[in-house]
């Protein structure tokens, strides 16, 4: 038969590895059939033989015999004298079947059911993509630096599968080039029309989550479970883990000897700061390991408000705050309790409320989301660290100093 053109992208797409023989089969005459719709009206009375090993295929249409000049539907019916044509000892009433070449379906139609083919193809092929990359939303994928744009990366798997890195999913300090190997987990899988749209990220708590399962043995066989992780990426992250066997130190085992086993996460991470603690159902223990470096002297729960007021040692203040505030901010998104930090004998120092008069309360309020609640508290710290902290401007906070440095200096 005439195949043309068709039988060429029946031939591009019979082998392709997404498509088993019965999927193509159902595809190939789901296109004719439409096709034939449109030229003839309805395809009930059309029988469709596709033979996948050759690459061929043949289109046969059936009609009842009538006598001529009594044809009402042409393409359900057929006169006597062009039926005797197709074979001489044909009678009224008898069903005739007749091959339609695809020459006659004409060649718009032959070129139309090339492309709808191959839209079926890629369809088809985009749906399991999508089934595939669901399956792995929230695990480690690994894909090449294929084109850097301003504000997303477009890697490509093994496969050729695009998978979009925003920016705002990449580590402050991450730098690729093209042709670069990147980890990160699979975020999210949408389809936008019928094209999969996969995300990845390498920001998000889950993908240090998994760093840890994949480098830490103990994690991976469930000995260790990791009970909460909280990130500034880049920066710093908090790791709670607990085990059920209690001849298994769980903080140990994560970070190794030196610091062996969790090298390999930091460096993934663009040297993130991860501290490793040990999960207790005690939340004042719980607190106090979550600000560690700083030792705490005291503390008061509320737990209907979740907030919690800690005392220490002026000298530990810094230290509970963290560069950047990081670490009193993830504490807080460890434990779930909202932190204030108080300087034990610390009498002298002055509650930033106390300034109502001169400094404007929304200003205060920057402060204190900072951690940051009395004179002295705000007077250690560095300007640029402050403005990094807080949402406000330089010459803001240079005139708070100013205001709080008059209290001490009277």
């Amino acid at each position: 038969m005439e195949n043309i053109a068709l039988i060429e992208s029946f031939s591009e797409f019979k082998d392709d590895k997404f498509i088993d023989r019965v999927t193509l089969m159902s595809i190939l005459e789901e296109v004719f059939r439409n096709t034939l719709k449109k030229k003839y009206g309805d395809d009930d009375n059309f029988d469709i033989i596709i033979n996948p090993d050759k690459g061929d295929l043949e289109i046969w249409r059936n009609r009842t015999v009538v006598e001529d000049g009594a044809v009402e539907d042409e393409n359900q019916e057929i006169e006597l004298t062009q039926a005797q044509k197709i074979e001489p000892d044909f009678e009224v009433g008898e069903d005739v079947s007749e091959e339609v070449k695809l020459i006659d379906l004409g060649r718009r139609s032959i070129l139309a059911l090339r492309q709808n083919l191959i839209a079926k193809i890629h369809e088809h092929d985009n749906t399991i993509i999508y089934k595939q990359f669901i399956d792995l939303v929230g695990e480690i994928y690994t894909a090449e630096v294929h084109h850097i744009r301003h504000r997303v990366v477009i890697l490509l798997d093994d496969e050729g599968n695009e998978i979009i890195l925003p920016k705002d999913r990449q580590i402050s300090s991450d730098f690729f080039r093209k042709g670069d190997n990147v980890r990160g987990i699979i975020e999210s899988v949408e389809l936008k029309g019928n094209k999969p749209s996969i995300v990845m990220s390498r920001t998000s708590p889950k993908f240090l989550e998994k760093l840890f399962e994949q480098e830490i043995p103990e994690v991976f066989d469930g000995l260790i479970t990791i009970k909460k992780v909280v990130r500034v990426p880049g920066e710093k992250a908090k790791v709670a883990v607990d085990s059920y066997d209690d001849r298994i130190d769980p903080v140990g085992a994560c970070v190794g000897m030196k610091g062996s086993r969790i090298h390999g996460i930091v460096r993934e991470l663009g040297n993130e700061n991860i501290d490793v603690i040990n999960f207790t159902n005690n939340t004042q223990l719980l607190i106090t390991r979550a600000l560690s470096p700083a030792k705490i002297t005291s503390l008061n729960i509320n737990e209907e408000t979740k907030h919690v007021e800690v005392f220490m040692d002026p000298e530990e203040v810094s230290k509970a705050i963290g560069r950047g505030g990081f670490n009193i901010r993830l504490a807080g998104q460890l434990t779930g309790y909202e932190i204030d930090v108080y300087r034990e004998g610390a009498e002298e120092d002055v509650e930033l409320t106390e300034f109502s008069d001169e400094i404007e309360d929304w200003v205060i309020a920057e402060f204190k989301k900072a951690g940051l609640d009395t004179a002295k508290s705000v007077l250690e710290q560095d300007v640029q660290d402050l403005i990094k902290r807080t949402d406000l401007e330089e010459e803001t906070i240079a005139e708070v100093c100013k205001v709080l440095s008059a209290e001490f200096s009277s």
